[in-house]
């Protein structure tokens, strides 16, 4: 790959001779494009940054210097210029992570990929280097304009304008995206910045323009040197940072690497906070990325690096069922609204968004926001129906609790990708809504079995206007429709009819059904007798599934969350206090952060796998 070749580590991309760094660039962007293809991963987002990362690493030096990246799934170019270069199990057991990580490399620091956290991590680290008496080591966070939407980044901005010793340069890689265009007001101040002439050309225009004019021109080039905050407001309207006391640089060419090491010097200089705002294309590069409209191949599965193509075919997943039922809904009831944080197409919502414009409301990155929003609009008399991942819920559990709950606000939760993921690693991993959900009074959570049922619960979900509801959903594809043998009140039995008392109740929650048929065909051909139960509703605990439990001599639940205080939890409390003496045998996710790899070696790893689960009920 030439110039790449010769890249180990920081140290040789601060050696490099200025004349190579484009060569080093485009051999960056050939090697992404053919490696990435053949495993999937973050494609548009890291050939975006490619010369950014280049002239960080020729600038600071990591890791004296700390880089942290917001949402790090841009770090694949500073894996390759740290010395990763197998890329061949990217996003795979035992392969690189697909986000930066700690036991990769003493170069990434920040493996959380949430966004909007990276300002706060960087002030806490510069603030910690000052304290310790080391304020030639910097701190620079690397934050995209869709993570700046962010409240919590806005936290951090509060606190770090009043900090005026520490060396910490915050980039702003400003694509104009996060997954999709980003919206809102700061969007709108971040284009006003990209496409007003600077005031520094507007000083030199009028410095060549009135140097030539006698007696008069000096002066007046003086005069308006002076008040050159004034014309900075007018012709490049940085104020919203400077009005908060930090140092702008930009707008900056992000793909003119050496505009952007000088942006980085003159930032590194300042040893007090500064912005430095650079421009750059998602995509870069890569025809296929940047012809891609919805996202730019935010991420990609397994390509053609040629076409750009899909060489897998993925198939109907559980958010579709789930897009396609909202749109029907959408037609039956006016009140029906969507919120989304910056994330429109991967949780399903473009198809609605399509037919109903008004109704569909993108708050950015901000799940706190859109929860506590959908409070307000269910005061409004309407329904919204708030569909994120499983893993951002973790942000919103205050509003969840106090101002949708504590109100009796009739919010539809949609949690896409709930339970385990695999590839993205432990920060996507969705594992632990079930439990943050049984803790809060009057919710009602259900967790669909097949795609059928996704569309039956979010009917249901939608009826119920004095509680919020959560329905969620596995990432993939949904089993073939798994159809009910009898219905006993509202639980579903799928395995096992009839009223008789069985050895054991399988309880068994959303994407885990399949498995927890398996068993009971395994347990049955050993002579046990087993029912295989679907609650429906698995939270709260219904008297039905309680009376299913006393025809029971045991009771196993199968859940894809944590076994501490999921439903498991929840069903073995809901038989204590129904003086139900049945004991219960959980099966769920251990309380731990679970490593990058596919979902089937994760689930056998933890012990939910059909043959793990029948070792340990043999015990």
């Amino acid at each position: 790959m030439g110039v790449l070749d010769s890249i180990t580590s920081p140290e040789d991309v601060r050696a490099l001779p200025a004349e190579q760094v484009g060569e080093l660039a485009d051999d960056i962007r050939a090697f992404l494009v053919e490696e990435v293809a053949k495993t999937g991963g973050h494609l548009g987002p890291n050939l975006g940054v490619v010369e950014l990362t280049i002239a960080l690493h020729r600038v600071f030096e990591s890791p004296h210097d700390t880089i942290v990246f917001d949402t790090g799934h841009i770090g694949y170019v500073h894996k390759l210029l740290t010395g990763r270069t197998d890329f061949s199990g990217l996003r795979t057991k035992g392969g690189l992570s697909g986000y930066p990580s700690r036991a990769e490399s003493e170069h990434d620091v920040v493996e959380n990929s949430h966004a909007s956290t990276s300002l706060s991590w960087a002030e806490g680290i510069a603030a910690g280097r000052v304290l310790a008496g080391q304020p030639d080591r910097h701190t620079v966070a690397v934050i995209g304009d869709g993570a700046l939407t962010g409240g919590m980044a806005w936290e951090a901005l509060n606190n770090i304008a009043a900090r005026q010793d520490l060396p910490l340069v915050m980039v702003v890689n400003d694509n104009e995206r996060s997954y999709a265009p980003t919206t809102g007001g700061l969007a709108q101040h971040l284009s006003q910045l990209r496409t007003t002439r600077s005031y520094e050309k507007v000083l030199s225009w009028g410095k060549r323009a009135l140097s030539d004019v006698p007696v008069v021109g000096a002066p007046v080039f003086e005069t308006l040197h002076g008040v050159k905050k004034g014309i900075k407001d007018i012709v490049a309207p940085q104020g919203l940072f400077e009005d908060l006391g930090l140092k702008y640089l930009g707008p900056v060419d992000g793909h003119d690497e050496h505009a952007v090491e000088v942006a980085l010097r003159q930032a590194k200089g300042f040893g007090a906070p500064c912005i430095v705002h650079v421009l750059t294309k998602k995509g870069k590069g890569y025809g296929p990325a940047r012809e891609h409209e919805d996202d730019r191949f935010h991420a990609v599965g397994v390509i053609n690096p040629e076409t750009g193509l899909p060489l897998e075919t993925s198939g109907r997943s559980w958010t579709d069922d789930f897009s396609d039922e909202l749109v029907a809904l959408g037609g039956e009831r006016e009140d029906l609204v969507a919120i989304t944080a910056a994330m429109l197409i991967p949780v399903g919502l473009k198809d609605f968004a399509a037919k109903y414009p008004e109704r569909v409301f993108d708050v950015g990155i901000a799940e706190q926001h859109a929860v506590t929003m959908a409070a307000g609009l269910a005061f409004a008399g309407l329904h919204p129906v708030v569909a994120i991942y499983s893993t951002f819920l973790n942000r919103a559990f205050d509003q969840l609790l106090m101002d949708c709950a504590l109100h009796r606000a009739g919010v539809t939760l949609v949690l896409d990708r709930a339970g385990v993921t695999g590839s993205d690693g432990a920060s996507h991993n969705g594992m632990w809504d079930m439990t943050l959900a049984n803790v809060v009074p009057g919710l009602r959570l259900a967790a669909p079995r097949d795609g059928e049922q996704v569309a039956l619960a979010l009917r249901d979900a939608v009826d119920i206007t004095d509680a919020p509801t959560v329905v969620r959903f596995a990432k993939g594809n949904p089993p073939q429709p798994i159809a009910a043998l009898e219905q006993h009140g509202t639980v579903d039995v799928l395995h096992g009819p009839g009223e008789t008392d069985v050895d054991t109740l399988i309880v068994a929650i959303g994407s885990l059904v399949p498995t927890a048929l398996t068993v009971a065909t395994a347990l049955t051909e050993q002579g046990q007798s087993v029912r295989v139960v679907d609650p429906v509703w698995a939270l709260p605990v219904s008297d039905d599934l309680v009376a299913e439990a006393r025809r029971a001599h045991r009771v196993v639940v199968l859940e894809d969350n944590l076994v501490s205080g999921g439903i498991g939890s929840a069903v073995s409390l809901a038989l204590q206090q129904a003086g139900v003496d049945v004991p219960v045998r959980p099966f769920g996710i251990p309380k731990d952060f679970l490593d990058h790899a596919s979902r089937g070696q994760v689930l056998a790893e933890i012990g939910l796998s059909p043959d793990a689960i029948l070792a340990a009920l043999a015990d």
